[in-house]
C-alpha cells in the first residue's frame, strides 16, 4: 500500500511555499542558559552528548524532525577529547569556530561542494566538541520535505543520511552558528528522553575509524547504512553493537 507520505513526494513537483528563510536569519541571537544547554555543555565525554542529541526534535521552520542516527566527533591535542577524524583537530579556524563555543549551537558544513551537514556544538566554551546528526524521521512538514527532496517515495528516506537530513530540513551555510536553544523563532532543539540505543564505529573516516561513537536507535528504518572507508585500517576484532538503555 501506498503511503501518504509517498504520495506527497509524488505529486511535489512545484515548490512548497515556505517561510522567508532570509527574514528568518537576520533575528538577533542571544546565548541563554536552559537545561538542554546544561547537558551538553557538561557532557563528559563525546559518546554522553550524542546519546543526549538521540531522540531530541529538531525545529526548522515549517519542518520537525526526530534524531536516529549521530556520531560523535572529539577536538583538538590540547582538549580533553582528542580526535584525529575532527574537523577541530587542527585547531581553531574560521570554518570550524563553532565547534570551540558554547554547546548547543548548529555548526553547518558544506560536503563535496553540495550537500550541508549539521552537527550539534557539546562542551563547554573554549573546549571543541560535536556531534553530526546522521538521520532523522520527519514528524511535520511533510510537504516541504517532499519538495526538496523529489523523488523520494518513502518517508525513511526523507532524511537518511547527514546530506539528506540537510536538504530535507533546507540548511544552509546561514544556519552555522544558530543556537538551539536560545530566541531564535524558527530553529530550536528538544532534548528527549534517554532511549535504547545500539552504538559502533563512524562511517567513511579513514583515522580513528574504530571508535564506537556512532549511535543509532534500533528498528528505526530512517538509520542509514554502515560503510567503512577503504583508506581505513582492516578491522581486528568485531565491536560490541548490543542495545544499551
Amino acid at each position: 500500500m501506498n503511503s501518504p507520505f509517498g504520495e506527497l513526494f509524488a505529486r511535489a513537483g512545484t515548490p512548497v511555499n515556505a517561510p522567508d528563510a532570509t527574514a528568518r536569519r537576520r533575528c538577533t541571537i542571544v546565548t541563554v542558559t536552559t537545561p538542554g544547554r546544561d547537558v551538553l555543555r557538561d557532557a563528559d565525554r563525546p559518546i554522553e552528548a550524542a546519546r543526549a542529541l538521540l531522540g531530541a526534535t529538531l525545529t526548522v521552520g515549517a519542518v520537525r524532525a526526530r534524531i536516529v542516527e549521530v556520531e560523535a566527533y572529539g577536538g583538538d591535542l590540547q582538549g580533553p577529547w582528542p580526535d584525529p577524524a575532527s574537523h577541530s583537530f587542527r585547531g581553531r579556524t574560521p570554518r570550524n569556530a563553532v565547534m570551540f563555543g558554547d554547546a548547543g549551537h548548529l555548526y553547518v558544513y558544506r560536503s563535496y561542494g553540495m550537500h550541508y551537514c549539521a552537527n550539534v556544538s557539546y562542551g563547554p566554551d573554549g573546549v571543541a566538541g560535536g556531534v553530526l546528526l546522521r538521520a532523522a524521521e520527519i514528524i511535520d512538514g511533510h510537504e516541504l520535505v517532499a519538495s526538496r527532496r523529489p523523488g523520494i517515495s518513502r518517508h525513511s528516506d526523507a532524511a537518511r543520511g547527514p546530506g539528506n537530513l540537510g536538504s530535507a530540513l533546507g540548511l544552509t551555510l546561514d544556519d552555522n552558528g544558530v543556537d538551539l536553544f536560545g530566541t531564535h523563532p524558527d530553529t530550536r532543539l528538544g532534548l528527549g528522553e534517554p532511549t535504547p540505543y545500539r552504538s559502533g564505529p563512524r562511517v567513511g573516516i579513514a583515522v580513528a575509524a574504530d571508535r564506537p561513537w556512532r549511535l543509532w536507535i534500533p528498528g528505526s528504518a530512517a538509520v542509514s547504512a554502515y560503510r567503512r572507508s577503504p583508506r581505513a585500517p582492516a578491522v581486528t576484532e568485531r565491536w560490541d553493537d548490543r542495545v544499551r538503555d
